[in-house]
């Protein structure tokens, strides 16, 4: 199994020790990794990362195999009953696999991408998540988001933030999230038709709290 063989936080961070040294800062490897795209090693690298192991959810349960995606990506969770955010691949939480749940999912600056949104699919307990500097967030995951009914009926709070793949056509999906209680919206160039979009959203969730910082 892939996630028992790599050691992924080491890699990442090897890596990136790596090109800081070679370049001097890693403020250009985050302009190589935000320009380069694809075709870029990262671009290889994290398709990698998001790769889905359907076995893996089979052998170890939805919220196990979606940690692991999501850790490996850069992202953090938060278990339900739990305050704090597991952020460390190598030291998930051990013991009986159906004690921790999913409530939080902080992406901020991860490497998660759409074709590993299957692995979102059979989680029921997720209230919470946050999109913040996310490069591969796009209209088609937003779309593909909404469109998973225990998110449907379980997301409570969401923020999209400074991630410039998304356009109007992903925000207005988010109106097949009734049971929002909390929607931020803030740093979205893609949106072009703001006051649009942000009437369909305020009818279509009248219970939702929404904040906007869209210039």
């Amino acid at each position: 199994m892939l996630p028992d063989l790599l050691n992924f936080s080491s890699l990442r961070k090897s890596i990136k020790m790596l090109f800081s040294k070679t370049t001097g800062s890693l403020k250009v490897l985050r302009i190589i990794h935000s320009y380069v795209g694809h075709r870029s090693f990262w671009g290889w690298l994290n398709a990698v990362f998001n790769k889905v192991d359907y076995d893996r959810i089979k052998a170890v349960g939805p919220d196990r195999a979606a940690s692991e995606w999501l850790l490996r990506c850069g992202a953090s969770v938060r278990y339900k009953g739990f305050d704090k955010w597991q952020n460390d691949y190598n030291h998930l939480p051990t013991g009986p696999l159906e004690k921790f749940k999913i409530e939080g999912i902080d992406a901020t600056e991860s490497c998660i991408m759409f074709k590993g949104f299957d692995y979102l699919d059979y989680l029921k307990h997720v209230e919470e998540i946050k999109f913040q500097r996310c490069i591969y967030i796009q209209d088609e995951c937003l779309e593909r988001l909404c469109k998973i009914e225990n998110l449907q009926k379980s997301l409570r709070w969401l923020e999209i933030i400074s991630c410039g793949n998304v356009t109007d056509r992903g925000i207005i999906t988010l109106h097949f999230l009734k049971n929002l209680r909390y929607l931020f919206l803030s740093d979205l160039p893609g949106i072009e038709e703001k006051e649009k979009t942000l009437q369909v959203l305020l009818r279509a969730l009248p219970a939702c709290e929404i904040k906007v910082d869209l210039k």
